[in-house]
């Protein structure tokens, strides 16, 4: 069944594939734009992922304003959506607090009243880190109440862009609890590239890393053996995504998209190097050691690292069984990781 969709974030990287993705398959897709003269660019974009621009439109809208900057004839598209993905968040290292909420969890919360208000389902992207309660704890997030939570205390623990994301999630969750909307939240790893093309935005997180590695700034491995940055392909990330947002059954439930196979760092740093051409790093570097260097003026510019990415990079291990299990039902196949992460140090290296 073909159905209207409504995609806020849908010229970022994860949107760029989403929207492909809901096209491919027939649905009429709505976009959220600030600068809605730009659609054939990403129309042109969306075809080249093998989507259907046909089917693409766009409203003039702003996440960091109320109702979202919406007209009322913009409004009325939204109401229309069967499904709303919410993707749109202000990806940057050294936010400060008002930046990462103005977009992130005000814009996330006011996608959330409207969608609660016509009806629509809700699928929020959410992160993995969420999963990752031990964590959530030590940087302060109160679990049992989290409306309790000293949320720029967070913010200063872990940053802008990570702080924001985790205080939208609880924020969207109590307010669509409190609206009785449907709600489905998937939490995307470390998003790699595309399984077959590589292909994947500059500013990406893992992008980054192979930008290290391939011009030696990586010299040490963060952390130790055991140590991991858990990732999931773009392509399997969005088809996940559209499965759990048309199932009726995953209503009120919540999606990890986290290959477990993911090799340990240094394994996985060893398999990006040997197809950029280059050493990997061999001795590691503990955690808390690097997050002191990088306090030194000038060094994470030097880097190219952000003290805020190295909480991503953890020996905590998380049950999938929901996503393969979601996966499974749906029949959808995880790709080749091992190709995956290859297929993306390429692109980066030919970009």
């Amino acid at each position: 069944m073909r159905e209207n969709c409504f995609v806020t974030g849908g010229t970022g990287y994860i949107g760029q594939h989403l929207v492909a993705l809901l096209t491919s398959r027939g649905h009429p897709v709505t976009v959220l734009m600030r600068k809605p003269d730009t659609l054939p660019e990403l129309q042109a974009l969306i075809d080249r992922h093998g989507g259907n621009a046909r089917l693409l439109s766009a409203v003039a809208g702003d996440l960091s304003k109320p109702d979202l900057g919406l007209s009322a004839e913009a409004l009325r598209r939204m109401q229309q959506a069967k499904v709303v993905f919410s993707l749109g968040a202000n990806f940057a290292w050294g936010l400060s607090l008002d930046e990462a909420r103005a977009v992130t969890v005000n814009g996330a919360v006011a996608v959330a009243q409207l969608a609660a208000g016509h009806g629509s389902r809700l699928l929020m992207l959410g992160g993995f880190m969420l999963e990752n309660h031990a964590h959530l704890q030590r940087v302060g997030v109160d679990l049992s109440v989290p409306a309790r939570t000293d949320w720029p205390a967070v913010y200063r623990r872990v940053g802008g862009y990570e702080g924001s994301k985790l205080e939208a999630h609880f924020k969207v969750l109590a307010c669509m609890q409190a609206l009785g909307g449907e709600l489905t939240i998937v939490h995307p790893a470390t998003v790699c590239g595309h399984s077959q093309t590589g292909h994947i935005l500059p500013a990406q997180p893992l992008a980054e890393l192979i930008r290290n590695l391939a011009s030696g700034k990586l010299s040490a491995i963060p952390g130790s053996p055991e140590h991991w940055l858990p990732v999931v392909p773009v392509d399997f990330l969005v088809e996940l995504m559209v499965a759990a947002a048309f199932d009726p059954e995953q209503a009120g439930k919540q999606v990890l998209a986290l290959d477990a196979r993911t090799p340990n760092l240094p394994g996985m740093l060893e398999l990006l190097a040997g197809s950029l051409g280059v050493r990997a790093p061999t001795r590691c570097m503990p955690i808390g050691v690097l997050r002191w260097l990088l306090k030194i003026p000038g060094l994470p510019t030097l880097l190219n690292t952000s003290p805020e990415s190295l909480d991503f990079i953890q020996t905590t291990r998380f049950d999938t069984a929901a996503s393969k299990t979601l996966a499974l039902k749906h029949r959808l196949e995880w790709p080749d990781l091992q190709a995956s992460l290859q297929a993306t140090a390429r692109y980066v290296a030919s970009a």
